[in-house]
Order: structure tokens, then C-alpha cells, then sequence
């Protein structure tokens, strides 16, 4: 069973003149990209997340801010993860729960390796720790 990892990216540039990340499909996300989308204002006292995909993928990053990910597995296996620097994404496979907290002024970008469907959605936890595949 695929676990989330980070993913570490290269950070072109010096600090002088600034920093470049590039992503390229299937090259150093693992999936074909689908869809990408952010997410910003969130409150710092607000839980974001609860949810699992029976199909989609996913690498997110912090491209600002600090990102907390909480994930479990279908196995029970609990990880958390710190996102602190654009060029440090988090994969998260399909079937992996996970809790997101965001520090003051965050900004989550996500690249997604399916089109949006509510169907693809696990947002009761109880189904998704009995869930079957």
C-alpha cells in the first residue's frame, strides 16, 4: 500500500536574485497532471481536510506560510507532516486520510491527477477505515 512521502524539489536560483521550483509530470510528481488548484485565508484555528480519495492523487505544497498534514492509511498507519518550504510537496496517495492545519496567511497549492468528483470523496472516517477496494 502506497504511503504518502515528501517529495523534495529542486530550488533553482541564489538568494540574491530569487528561487525557482519546477514540477513536470511524471518526472518528479508521479502522475499525470489533471488539475491544480489553492487554498488561502484559511484561519489558523480551523481543521481543513477530513476526507480520503478512493482514485485521486495528489502533491501539495506550502508555498507560503507552515502546512500541518496529519495522514492514516487503510493500514492505521498515522504520519504527520510539516510543510515549511515551497520546494518541499507532500505526496499523498489515493486512500490516505488527512487533517490539515494552517498557520497564519498559508497558501496550500495542490496538483491534483484527477478532474474534480465529489464521488471520489471518503468524508465519513468510519467508512474510510472499513472501506474496501
Amino acid at each position: 500500500m502506497n504511503k504518502p512521502k515528501l517529495i523534495l524539489l529542486d530550488k533553482i536560483g541564489a538568494s540574491d536574485l530569487g528561487f525557482i521550483t519546477v514540477v513536470e509530470t511524471n518526472k518528479n510528481i508521479p502522475f499525470n497532471l489533471q488539475r491544480v488548484y489553492w487554498t488561502y485565508f484559511t484561519p489558523q484555528d480551523v481543521i481543513r481536510g477530513g476526507h480520503a480519495h478512493k482514485e485521486l492523487e495528489q502533491v501539495i505544497f506550502a508555498v507560503s506560510g507552515v502546512i500541518i498534514f496529519n495522514t492514516e492509511n487503510l493500514n492505521g498507519e498515522r504520519e504527520k507532516f510539516i510543510l515549511d518550504n515551497p520546494s518541499k510537496g507532500l505526496y499523498i496517495p489515493k486512500l490516505v486520510w488527512r487533517d490539515i492545519q494552517f498557520s497564519h496567511n498559508a497558501v496550500l497549492l495542490c496538483l491534483a491527477s484527477e478532474l474534480y468528483d465529489e464521488n471520489d470523496y471518503i468524508r465519513d472516517y468510519n467508512e474510510f477505515i472499513t472501506y474496501k477496494f
